[in-house]
């Protein structure tokens, strides 16, 4: 009944020869809305996710099960192993940047998300060990052939429309989220 504007039909009483009126833009959206492009969320509360769950979850239980971490080696010259590089964001910046746009109604408009700052796997897998309070022991194996080809080296987010939307808190650096998130959900495997 709600999609009824999107597709009118003639009703009985209207001659057949009418035209069914095209709805106005806004009745199709609602006066505000934001969409946003997620980077790497990282956070509590991803266990159901699987293999998807972010790279610091699958970082902490490979550490935790087998006491090394093993990373991608890098098959490009311009980049060593372990430099890859992905723009981590904490899931709880996530949700204050999602209630600032709740409360604030800044203009409609899609929006990355992310820190604007990309960090090495090596940063990542060196702050999952200091958080576990174990010593890092990390090697590379080979990216796997079948993705080789289109695995992404860099990723960071442009955040220069979020910013100029009004949103300028700053984020949690990467190791402190590493910490928080290990230390207080992953470690004990502690489900919220």
């Amino acid at each position: 009944e709600q999609f009824s504007t999107l597709n009118p039909q003639p009703s009985t009483s209207q001659p057949s020869t009418s035209q069914p009126s095209t709805p106005q833009p806004s009745t199709l959206s609602p006066s505000h809305w934001a969409g946003f492009k997620f980077f790497n969320v990282y956070g509590p509360n991803e266990y159901h996710k699987g293999r998807m769950a972010s790279v610091i979850f699958h970082t902490a239980q490979q550490i935790k099960s087998r006491g090394e971490m093993k990373l991608f080696r890098s098959h490009r010259p311009d980049y060593q192993d372990g430099a890859q590089s992905r723009d981590f964001i904490y899931v709880k910046d996530v949700v204050d940047v999602l209630l600032y746009f709740l409360e604030k109604k800044p203009v409609n408009a899609i929006y990355n998300l992310g820190t604007g700052q990309a960090r090495t796997f090596l940063d990542l897998a060196t702050g999952t060990f200091r958080a576990l309070d174990l010593a890092p022991k990390i090697s590379f194996i080979d990216t796997p052939a079948d993705i080789r080809d289109t695995y992404q080296y860099f990723t960071q987010a442009e955040m220069g429309k979020l910013r100029a939307a009004g949103y300028n808190e700053p984020f949690i650096g990467l190791e402190e989220g590493i910490e928080d998130y290990v230390q207080r959900y992953l470690k004990e495997e502690i489900l919220w």
